[in-house]
């Protein structure tokens, strides 16, 4: 295997274990992700209904983003 791809896999662990680590411990402080102004939800009469979160989905895609930046930087 690669060296550069093993710093890569190493690093996307790392994330993921910090975000893991956030997630368990202020999980209950987190509930306002998924219900951002802006995203989508109709509701229907009969208890179906539609639901997008497209605010949070780009939110996410920002954080994500500026993760995956400041892993080239440390690793590139």
């Amino acid at each position: 295997m690669n060296a550069g791809i093993a710093k890569y896999i190493i690093a996307i662990g790392a994330v993921l274990m910090v975000i893991g680590i956030v997630v368990y411990f202020l999980g209950d402080k987190l509930n306002w992700l998924g219900r951002l102004p802006g995203d989508i939800r109709i509701e229907g009469k009969d208890g179906g209904g539609f639901y997008f979160p497209i605010v949070t989905c780009i939110v996410v895609s920002i954080v994500l983003n500026l993760v995956i930046v400041l892993i080239r930087r440390f690793f590139g």
